[in-house]
């Protein structure tokens, strides 16, 4: 059975950085496109980076360009995502996403969904605030 567990989230303050971490198991992650989707209260769900199953394509949402980086480590089953220069408005619930047959394009202007991932974690809460 699929399943995903994220790890790392915390309450920091501005400027500050976390390290995000997503475990996974029940399946061979060599084969999947991964990403991390966050989600504010009283906001859509939204993608802030992805990856594709080698790792050799990335990409990020205009906001977190730059402060950001999204990696994997296909033998460890590990997916991270590495934040840094934080801002209160990165503050929401961090969510870990899988998909076979997705492919997160490295483009400028690609979008990834929400429904383009079939297989999610339960969540882990970033606050970032003073």
């Amino acid at each position: 059975q699929l399943q995903l567990v994220e790890s790392g989230g915390g309450l920091v303050q501005p400027g500050g950085s976390l390290r995000l971490s997503c475990a996974a198991s029940g399946f061979t992650l060599d084969y999947y496109s991964m990403a991390w989707f966050r989600q504010a209260p009283g906001k859509e769900r939204e993608g802030v980076s992805c990856i594709s199953s080698s790792g050799g394509s990335v990409n990020y949402a205009d906001s977190v360009k730059g402060r950001f980086t999204i990696s994997r480590d296909n033998a460890k089953s590990m997916v991270y995502l590495q934040m840094n220069s934080l801002k209160p408005e990165d503050t929401g619930v961090y969510y870990c996403a899988a998909d076979k047959w997705n492919y997160c394009s490295g483009f400028s202007g690609y979008v990834f969904l929400p429904a383009d991932f079939g297989s999610w974690g339960q969540g882990t809460q970033v606050t970032v605030s003073s």
